[in-house]
């Protein structure tokens, strides 16, 4: 059941996003990449996790870091978009961008 909450809200969330970028994407933009989903898993790993410190302390400074990764992403997508690439491009571009940055994010964090 705590497992269909978690996914209820987190699709509720997404949804708004979605519903809110048809008619203000940059308004959507703000709330996709906001603290929102990181407030949201800080509950589900404290309700999970009761007075487990440590795995918030590891959390926060795994988001921290993974700030940088997340914004080589988008500015792919932005520099791609701006030059009318086809979506899957896009896509492929800056998952390919994060996913480097990633294994970096996570061997710097080792």
């Amino acid at each position: 059941m705590r497992f269909a909450v978690k996914l209820l809200i987190s699709v509720c969330v997404i949804s708004l996003c979605a519903a809110i970028g048809r008619n203000r994407p940059t308004l959507a933009g703000l709330i996709g990449v906001m603290p929102l989903t990181g407030l949201i898993v800080l509950i589900w790993l404290y309700l999970d996790n009761p007075g487990n410190l440590n795995l918030m302390v590891d959390y926060s400074k795994g988001a921290v870091f993974g700030i940088v990764p997340s914004i080589l992403f988008f500015l792919v997508a932005f520099v791609c978009f701006h030059k009318r690439l086809p979506l899957w491009i896009v896509l492929c571009a800056g998952s390919a961008v994060w996913l480097a940055a990633a294994f970096v994010h996570q061997w710097l964090l080792k």
